[in-house]
């Protein structure tokens, strides 16, 4: 264990020097030719055999063990955000596309835990494969690797993924949050167009008005979370759209609302999703209007398996101390595609802090950026948690 650790201090400059490189070639969603020639040329170096998917820009690394046995996966997103980068760094990226979010350092300590688990094959059972996936910020990635067979020859029976950066409050940089459940919420979408009946704004009675319809069925959905979901349970329901009308004095004849509902909660997931439509039909028709409605499933709730969890509890407290290690007991309202993976075999998505001094801005923020002295860490967790899991 203690050799693992020692190599990934040992892997601190290279991690730096790729998370730096492919900083400078963000690319969006799922076609990433750069990006993904990149991950394909550095495995190929260190000899790990590689795939490239078909339907998107996803590479699947596999190193096998010296004997048959159990296969993990370990998993590093690799797509950037439509951001103009205004870091002011000497690596910044050019153009209109930007590493907002970390992925660029997933991939850089993901590389690293691979090349030191190429190094020990010979000293464990079973195989690794390395996924590096696509579209986590915008078309879920997960799904079409999982369509396209990631999880099979050899199927997997475990994930770990990491996600690094300043996204829970409380935890400093260089150290590890583990949660034993729910993590992050789901992420659905909603489209509904109130149908009404379009006339002057001097005579409303001549129509039905879909504005006021609408005003109504924006009230009525708040009361979903505030009076039918446990206040135990976050689930957030946000209006971010409303379209209709073109002229002041004239009652148009539709309203377009859109929306996105977030739980952490499977069991409410479903529910929410019934009761949305069951109020906007209610209001709707209850003023002589109606509806259509469009409704998305997007990620669903990301989910860790308690007792894979516990397991990797006490690797990250080998990593970086057990005084380090920091219990995650309430959810984020993000999401993540990882969930996907989480939904298919037992595993854990887990946090490793890495807030820069002085210079602490959000995710997706155009001035994001990462404490690099702390990478190392997340490799030395990505690489002895999947040699603790096969032991």
């Amino acid at each position: 264990m203690t050799e693992v650790i020692e190599e990934a201090r040992a892997y601190q400059e290279k991690i730096v020097y790729w998370r730096r490189q492919l900083h400078q070639i963000p690319e969006l969603d799922l076609e990433l030719p750069k990006t993904s020639a990149y991950i394909v040329d550095v495995l190929g170096s260190a000899g790990i055999q590689t795939k490239r998917l078909r339907s998107c820009s996803g590479v699947i690394g596999l190193i096998e063990g010296k004997r048959p046995g159990k296969t993990i996966a370990l998993r590093a997103d690799m797509d950037a955000l439509p951001v103009k980068e205004e870091t002011g760094l000497p690596f910044a990226s050019a153009g209109g596309a930007m590493h907002a979010c970390g992925h660029d350092a997933h991939m850089a300590m993901l590389l690293a835990a691979a090349e030191i688990l190429m190094k020990h094959r010979e000293k464990w059972s079973g195989c690794v494969k390395l996924i590096f996936q696509p579209g986590e910020e915008r078309s879920g990635g997960a799904e079409r690797m999982l369509a396209e067979g990631v999880f099979q020859k050899p199927a997997v029976d475990a994930v770990i993924g990491l996600h690094t950066g300043n996204l829970f409050e409380g935890i400093k940089s260089g150290q590890v949050g583990i949660c034993y459940g729910p993590m992050m919420a789901s992420q659905d979408h909603f489209t509904v167009k109130i149908l009404g009946k379009g006339t002057h704004g001097a005579y409303p009675s001549w129509g039905v008005d879909p504005v006021v319809i609408a005003a109504q069925i924006i009230t009525a959905l708040q009361t979903i979370v505030s009076r039918e979901v446990s206040s135990d349970e976050p689930a957030v329901l946000t209006i971010g759209k409303i379209q209709g009308g073109e002229v002041y004095n004239v009652i148009p004849g539709e309203v377009e609302l859109e929306g996105s509902i977030r739980n952490t909660s499977p069991l409410n997931r479903e529910k929410l999703a019934r009761r949305i439509e069951e109020l906007i039909s209610f209001v709707a028709r209850g003023m002589r209007g109606d509806y259509e409605l469009s409704y998305t499933y997007g990620f669903p709730v990301l989910v860790n398996d308690a007792a894979f969890t516990k397991g990797f509890y006490e690797t990250a407290a080998k990593v970086v101390g057990k005084e380090n290690v920091v219990e995650i007991t309430k959810p984020l309202m993000g999401s993540e595609d990882m969930a996907f993976f989480l939904e298919k075999v037992p595993g854990t998505y887990v946090f490793l802090a890495s807030i820069p001094p002085g210079r602490s801005y959000p995710h997706h923020n155009s001035r994001f950026d990462l404490d690099e002295n702390v990478l190392w860490r997340g490799a030395a967790l990505l690489a002895q948690g999947a040699l603790d899991w096969m032991v």
